[in-house]
C-alpha cells in the first residue's frame, strides 16, 4: 500500500487556521500588500526598496505564489541593476522557491544555482545552507535520492560551523527523510528522535512540528501505524497552534490521513483527503493537489468505489508520466489494472498489467546497473592495488642501478658545464619574453574591463531611452500610439538585457539564451500585468550565441511574445506560451514560439500597424532564415537560420 506525502522540505512556514480565519487572514494580507506597494512606489532609497520587496514576497507567499514570484523577480532585477551583492542571492533564492512550489523545476534549479554562487561569493554560510536545502528538495522531486543526501549533509556542516541550532535541526529532519527514501528506516528514526530532542532543548517549536512529521514517516514505513498517527496528529496540532500557513496545514493533514488509511480507517481517511483537496484547490497548491489525487485514487479503491477510483488514478498516472516521475508508478499501473478488472474491462486491465511488468523490469535494470557500478568500482580498486605492487618492484630494481646512474651523472657533469653558458643566454631571453607576456596580460585585462564598461554604458543608455519613451507615452491619449510606444519600450528592453548579461558574465562574446529568454519573459509579463494568467516556458537546453545572432533573435522573440499577449488571449484568458531554441544541425539553428491561444481567425483584418510583422521578416532575412506559421489549437511560428555552431 502506497502513502503519498509531500516532502517535509517543501513544508512552508506562515499559517492560517480554519476556513473563516483563512479568509480573514487573506483580507489582512491583501491590505498589507496594498500598503507596502504604495510605500514602494514612493521610496527612492535602493536599500529600503529591496527591504520592502522582501516583505512583499513574504506577505504574498501566504496566499498567492504567482504574486510572490512577481515581487521576487522585481527584487532580483533591482538587486542586479544596483549590484547589491547581499540582496542578489536572497531574491534568487526566493524566486527559486516560488518556481519550486509551482512545480517549475528547471527555473527553480537555475535560480537556486545563482543564489548559491552569490552566497558563496560573500561567504554567507547560512544562505548557502538554506539554498542547499532547497536544491535537495528538487533532487528528491526528480528521484535523485543520493544527490539529495549529499547536499543536505553539506548544509548540516555549514549550519554546525556557525552553531545555528534551528538550521541543524532542519538538516537533521532532511537527512532523516533522505535515509527513509533509501529504506534505512531505523537510522532515519534515530535522526528524527535526535531532532525532537534538540528542538525541545532549544524551544524550536516550529521545527519540532517537522521533526514529528519525520518520525511519523519512519514509523509508517516500518508498519507502526498507531505510532505514526500519534506523531502526525501531534505535528498537525502544533502547526495549528503556531499559526502555520495553509500550505503547511494541507501537508500535515495529508500525512495524518495517510496514517488513518494504514490503520484501516478508510472512511475517515477519505473525508480527510477530500477536505485537504478542497483547501489545496482554493490556494492553487499544485504539489499538494498532485499528491492528494493519488491518495484519493487509492482510498476509493480500498472502499470499492471503482468508478471514482479510476478517475483519480488516471489523473495520477498522467501527471507522473508527463513529469517523468517514476516513483510508485509500478504500483499505480497495478492499481489501474485492478480497477479495470473490477469494472470488467479486461483489455484495459491486461494493458496496464503489461505496463506494470515493463516498469518492474525497468526498475530491476536500474538496480542491475547500480550493481555493475559497484563491481566496476571494486575492479578499479583491485587494479590500483596491482599497480602499486608493480611500482614497489620497479623501485627495488631502480636501487640496483643507482650506482650506474651516479657514474653516468659524473660524465654528464662535464657536458653540463659546457652547456651552462648557453643556458644563461636562454634564461635572459625567457625573462624578456616573460616581461612581454606580463604586459600583454595586463593589456588584455584592461581591454576586457573596457569592453565590460562599454556594455554597461550601452545598457544604461538603453534604460534611459526606455525611461524617456515611458515618460512620453504617459502623456499620450491615442491608444494605438501608446501601444506602439510600449512595444518600442519592450524592444529597447530586449537589447538592454543582452548587454546586461554581457557585462555581468565571464564570456564577453556570447549570450546564454535560456537565461536570457527567462529574463525577457518576466519583463514582458510584468509590462502586460499578465503574470497570474499567462505562463511562459523555455523548453530548451542551455545554448550560447554570439552577439550578432543573439540580438536579432531576441528582438524576434520579443515581437512574438508581445503579439501573443496582445491577441492570442482575448478577454483576459489564461494560457501558455513556449519558447524553443536549438542547434538542429552544425549549421542550422531552429527557433519555435508557440501559444495555446485562439489562433488566427481567417477573414478578419489583423490588428495593429503591421510594423512588428515587418520587423520580424526583416530580422529573419538578416539571419538568412525562413519562417513558417501554423494555426492549429493556437499559433506556432517556427524559424530556421543558417548559423555555424561554435567550435
Amino acid at each position: 500500500m502506497i502513502n503519498y506525502k509531500p516532502s517535509i522540505v517543501v513544508l512552508l512556514i506562515i499559517v492560517l487556521f480554519g476556513i473563516n480565519k483563512e479568509a480573514s487572514s487573506q483580507n489582512t494580507s491583501n491590505s498589507v500588500i496594498d500598503s507596502l506597494t504604495t510605500t514602494l512606489e514612493r521610496e527612492t532609497n535602493i536599500e529600503k526598496k529591496l527591504e520592502i520587496l522582501s516583505k512583499l514576497v513574504d506577505e504574498a507567499f501566504q496566499n498567492d505564489l504567482n504574486l510572490a514570484k512577481t515581487f521576487a523577480v522585481k527584487g532580483a532585477n533591482l538587486a542586479e541593476q544596483s549590484q547589491h551583492r547581499t540582496w542578489q542571492p536572497k531574491f534568487y533564492e526566493m524566486q527559486g522557491r516560488m518556481h519550486a512550489n509551482l512545480l517549475d523545476l528547471d527555473s527553480a534549479s537555475l535560480n537556486f544555482d545563482k543564489a548559491l554562487k552569490g552566497y558563496t561569493a560573500i561567504n554567507d554560510k547560512k544562505g548557502q545552507a538554506t539554498t542547499y536545502f532547497k536544491i535537495g528538495w528538487v533532487h528528491k522531486r526528480k528521484g535523485q535520492i543520493e544527490d539529495a543526501l549529499t547536499v543536505d549533509l553539506k548544509a548540516l556542516k555549514l549550519m554546525e560551523s556557525i552553531d545555528d541550532k534551528l538550521g541543524i535541526a532542519g538538516a537533521y529532519n532532511r537527512i532523516s527523510e533522505d535515509l527513509s527514501n533509501q529504506g534505512k528506516y531505523k537510522e532515519a528514526y534515530a535522526y528524527a528522535l535526535k531532532t525532537i530532542e534538540l528542538c525541545k532543548q532549544n524551544n524550536l517549536e516550529t521545527e519540532l512540528a517537522y521533526a514529528y512529521t519525520a518520525a511519523g514517516d519512519t514509523q509508517i514505513a516500518m508498519g507502526n501505524n498507531e505510532a505514526s498517527f500519534e506523531y502526525y496528529d501531534a505535528a498537525l496540532d502544533l502547526a495549528k497552534s503556531l499559526n502555520f500557513s495553509i500550505f503547511d496545514i494541507i501537508n500535515f493533514s495529508n500525512n495524518r490521513a495517510n496514517a488513518l488509511k494504514r490503520k484501516g480507517d478508510y472512511k475517515e481517511a477519505k473525508v480527510a483527503y477530500e477536505e485537504a483537496m478542497t483547501k489545496a484547490k482554493a490556494v492553487d497548491y499544485d504539489n499538494a493537489i498532485y499528491v492528494i489525487t493519488a491518495n484519493l485514487g487509492e482510498i476509493n479503491l480500498l472502499l470499492d468505489n471503482y468508478t471514482e477510483a479510476l478517475t483519480y488514478q488516471l489523473q495520477t498516472v498522467a501527471t507522473q508520466e508527463n513529469h517523468g516521475d517514476v516513483s510508485n508508478l509500478t504500483e499505480n499501473y497495478h492499481h489501474l489494472s485492478t480497477i479495470y478488472e473490477k469494472l470488467n474491462n479486461y483489455p484495459k486491465a491486461l494493458e496496464y498489467q503489461k505496463k506494470t511488468l515493463e516498469m518492474r523490469d525497468s526498475v530491476a535494470k536500474i538496480e542491475s546497473d547500480k550493481t555493475m557500478s559497484q563491481l566496476m568500482t571494486q575492479f578499479e580498486t583491485e587494479k590500483k592495488d596491482k599497480t602499486i605492487e608493480a611500482q614497489h618492484t620497479q623501485i627495488a630494481q631502480q636501487r640496483k642501478t643507482q650506482l650506474l646512474y651516479i657514474a653516468i651523472a659524473a660524465i654528464l657533469a662535464f657536458s653540463l658545464i659546457d652547456m651552462f653558458f648557453s643556458a644563461k643566454n636562454i634564461r635572459k631571453k625567457r625573462q624578456a619574453l616573460q616581461v612581454l607576456n606580463t604586459k600583454l596580460d595586463t593589456k588584455n585585462k584592461q581591454n576586457e574591463l573596457l569592453l565590460k564598461e562599454i556594455h554597461h554604458r550601452v545598457k544604461n543608455n538603453l534604460e534611459m531611452v526606455k525611461s524617456l519613451i515611458a515618460l512620453q507615452s504617459a502623456h499620450l491619449e491615442d491608444s494605438a500610439t501608446k501601444d506602439a510606444m510600449i512595444a518600442s519600450q519592450n524592444r529597447v528592453q530586449s537589447m538592454g538585457i543582452i548587454h546586461q548579461k554581457l557585462y555581468q558574465g565571464t564570456n564577453l562574446g556570447a549570450i546564454e539564451m535560456k537565461d536570457y529568454f527567462l529574463n525577457l519573459s518576466d519583463g514582458i509579463l510584468d509590462a502586460f500585468n499578465a503574470e497570474d494568467k499567462i505562463k511562459i516556458e523555455c523548453a530548451m537546453d542551455e545554448l550560447e550565441l554570439d552577439l550578432d545572432t543573439a540580438v536579432p533573435i531576441g528582438l524576434i522573440v520579443n515581437e512574438l511574445l508581445t503579439n501573443a499577449l496582445k491577441y492570442a488571449f482575448p478577454k483576459n484568458d489564461s494560457g501558455k506560451i513556449s519558447i524553443q531554441l536549438a542547434q538542429k544541425t552544425n549549421d542550422i539553428l531552429h527557433l519555435e514560439v508557440a501559444d495555446n491561444g485562439v489562433g488566427k481567425v481567417f477573414g478578419i483584418t489583423p490588428k495593429g500597424t503591421g510594423f512588428g510583422t515587418q520587423l520580424v521578416q526583416l530580422l529573419t532575412q538578416q539571419l538568412n532564415g525562413t519562417m513558417e506559421e501554423h494555426n492549429l489549437k493556437g499559433t506556432i511560428i517556427s524559424f530556421e537560420f543558417k548559423h555555424q555552431k561554435a567550435a
